[in-house]
């Protein structure tokens, strides 16, 4: 089973983006649906997360700006990136956090120029 993440790019302050997450095969056992980022010299963090119950929650730092959503049948996660800032600037992970373990996708780049 893979994970690939698109939908990042360069985009200006304030600006939106909407990160797409698709699975390649069928995932048993989920217990929560994450988006991670990395920026650069920094460790990898935890930015918004979604539970099979559909509970969301979000860290401080996106929370009012970003939403994450997943479709019904759970293959695919979104995260809509809303008032985007320069420290916003990262590769952008979806994660999905099973009974056995993790699965992460590849990483999408997101640009936030000032």
């Amino acid at each position: 089973v893979q994970l690939q993440a698109s939908g990042g790019g360069l985009v200006q302050a304030g600006g939106s983006l909407r990160l797409s997450c698709v699975t390649s095969g069928r995932i048993i056992g989920i217990k929560a649906m994450r988006w991670y980022r990395q920026a650069p010299g920094k460790e990898r963090e935890w930015v918004a997360a979604i539970l099979t119950s559909g509970s969301v929650d979000y860290a401080d730092s996106v929370k009012g700006r970003f939403t994450i959503s997943r479709d019904r049948d759970k293959k695919k996660i979104y995260l809509q990136m809303k008032t985007l800032e320069p420290e916003d600037t990262a590769v952008y992970y979806c994660n999905i956090n099973t009974v056995y373990g993790n699965v992460w996708g590849q990483g999408t780049q997101v640009t936030v120029s000032s």
